[in-house]
């Protein structure tokens, strides 16, 4: 009889993870979630039970690799098809006034935990020769925002690990699947769990997405497997902007440092060294200003798609305009 499919999903007791959690659960997929707050994890599990999925609740930190272990959920479910690593934490501060230890903590929970994720994953896939392992990054890996140097430095890490590693799946044969999913600013609980010296709220500019848009791109890329998905069309403007003026890209950010300055507060610890107080909740309080859930990403097929139409159109453009090129220069005075 075949099993079920399975996935794994990390940072997954709230927002982006227990979104992508319930994505996989409607479709019948098991689900094993994991993250640091047992009682919130808890409640994470009970929200996925109206579905009728098989759901394994796992209290561990992410960014300990003793911890990470696929041995649990393949003992219980058979096997992992698939491995979603989405656990992260942030400091909103200037990068002069985050201290080593934090650099090293955000590190760890952003980016170490991804690595751990993925090697966990990999090695239980890697015997049974498939597999896909999805990384949640953000478009700040791409262009780097003001006030969360320690936050946009571990996710652009994570791109250059998940292509290393997808060099040598490819040099081996192997059919394990990576994929990188780079999300835009969305409506989740986590900016008022981060750890925050700014001296100000942090408010989050629009557009503002819906997570469960960001649990749809996942899910969508492991049913049709691409190497790259950028969603939300802020994300697609960062990507554009960094790759084609970057310096006016440095501006334009430069400018949002006061726009994401609010009310000002004191230093709030945050859930940097230990879980924040707050329920199992996918949405967070601006629900009002997210915009709209229609599919609203592009993948790396579609920019191949784009790039070749675009060569395409130039290469008949040249084409058509040589007999009239051509005619002219005939033309010219000797």
């Amino acid at each position: 009889m075949d099993l079920p499919n399975t996935m794994v999903v990390t940072g997954a007791s709230s927002g982006i993870g227990l979104a992508i959690a319930q994505r996989f659960a409607n479709a019948g997929w098991n689900v094993a979630i994991i993250a640091r707050d047992p009682d919130r994890l808890e409640q994470a599990r009970k929200s996925l039970e109206p579905s009728g999925a098989d759901v394994l609740a796992i209290s561990a930190d992410a960014s300990d690799n003793e911890a990470i272990d696929a041995r649990q959920v393949a003992a219980l479910f058979g096997r992992i098809d698939v491995w979603v690593n989405n656990a992260m934490s942030t400091i909103v501060a200037p990068a002069a006034e985050i201290k080593p230890e934090e650099y090293a903590r955000i590190t760890a929970t952003t980016y170490l935990s991804q690595v751990y994720g993925t090697l966990a994953a990999f090695n239980h896939m890697r015997e049974r020769g498939r597999g896909t392992i999805v990384q949640v990054s953000s478009g700040l890996a791409i262009r780097a925002a003001p006030l969360q140097a320690a936050y946009c430095g571990a996710k652009a890490a994570v791109g250059g690990f998940t292509d290393s590693l997808r060099a040598e799946l490819i040099a081996e044969g192997s059919r394990i699947n990576l994929s990188v999913v780079y999300l835009p600013r969305v409506n989740t609980p986590q900016p008022g769990w981060s750890r925050n010296r700014s001296g100000h709220e942090q408010l989050i500019p629009d557009p503002l997405y819906d997570p469960r848009l960001c649990a749809d791109a996942v899910y969508s890329t492991v049913k049709d497997p691409q190497r790259e998905v950028w969603v939300g069309r802020s994300t697609m403007m960062m990507a554009i902007g960094q790759a084609v003026a970057p310096s006016f890209a440095d501006r334009k950010a430069a400018e949002m440092l006061r726009a994401q300055q609010g009310e000002p507060m004191q230093y709030r610890p945050g859930d940097v060294d230990k879980p924040s107080d707050g329920p199992a909740l996918i949405d967070g309080p601006s629900s009002d200003r997210v915009t709209g859930f229609a599919r609203e990403y592009i993948t790396s097929r579609d920019v191949r798609v784009v790039k070749t139409a675009l060569a395409g159109s130039l290469l008949l453009a040249g084409l058509l305009a040589r007999p009239i090129v051509t005619a002219l220069v005939r033309r010219l005075p000797r």
